[in-house]
């Protein structure tokens, strides 16, 4: 049997702590009573985001208005034993869309659009706010589908400058690029030797940060800048991605070598 699941931005806690009962904003409702055709006491679970699951009761109220009674929580949780954050140059609306919800599929745990040189897309300050708003959905909506109970962080659209320089100390720092000698998993270990982040040695044991072009790829200034930031070029392979393509492969290759995704 499916499990519905249901991101709602709510304080759950609170909720499961007092009345239990939680009225469904209009678009979660439409969904589940047009679209998935739900009953009155059909079982789903609902997540906040902040970690752990709620098993849950729909409860309709006429009219298209559906409530939700919270049940038991849950503290499961399904993110990768790697923490990754994903630097993605700023590239057209679906393509970006994409990007942001297969990398939260894949475990990512931040997500740091990037406005550089070769961008497509420039956005002033108002249309990059509401972009933001724009992707924080669609990875919840990701989170829904696969299972995850804690949403990647969407940093604000920077310049690239700004972003790297926000980039935490120690972390791995790689860059890709298609003429780079060092093969990803050279530059990491193959494979990656997994364990709590902070404890032992090894790639996998620190914040990664990988950076990723726009469709035309960084620039040789923007590759400087990057190599000064501590950013080691590598490559995929002997074809060159599309940048949609590129950051999600380079994330599914690194989780391999972690055994996330064995």
């Amino acid at each position: 049997m499916r499990d519905i699941r249901v991101f709602l931005e709510a304080p759950l806690a609170s909720a499961l702590a007092s009345a239990r009962r939680l009225a469904l904003p209009a678009p979660a409702a439409q969904h589940l009573l047009k679209v998935l055709r739900l009953r009155s006491g059909a079982a789903i679970t609902i997540f906040d985001g902040k970690g752990g699951e709620y098993r849950a009761r729909l409860e309709l109220a006429g009219r298209g208005e559906a409530w939700v009674e919270l049940a038991e929580h849950l503290a499961i949780e399904r993110e990768s034993p790697l923490h990754i954050t994903l630097l993605q140059g700023l590239a057209r609306g679906e393509r970006m869309d994409w990007v942001m919800q297969k990398a939260t599929e894949l475990g990512v745990q931040r997500i740091a659009p990037v406005s550089t040189a070769r961008s497509v897309v420039q956005l002033d300050a108002y249309r990059g706010d509401s972009r933001s708003a724009h992707w924080r959905a669609v990875a919840a909506a990701a989170c829904e589908q696969c299972g995850r109970n804690t949403l990647p962080i969407i940093d604000p659209l920077l310049r690239l400058a700004a972003a790297l320089q926000a980039v935490a100390h120690p972390t791995l720092r790689l860059v890709l690029n298609a003429e780079s000698a060092v093969t990803l998993g050279a530059a990491v270990g193959s494979p990656m030797a997994v364990a709590l982040p902070g404890t032992g040695e090894g790639a996998a044991n620190r914040p990664i940060a990988l950076l990723v072009g726009p469709e035309g790829g960084l620039d040789d200034d923007e590759l400087a800048l990057a190599k000064h930031s501590g950013f080691q070029g590598v490559r995929l392979g002997p074809r060159i991605l599309r940048t949609e393509t590129a950051g999600i492969a380079a994330l599914a290759a690194l989780q391999c070598l972690a055994g996330d995704l064995a």
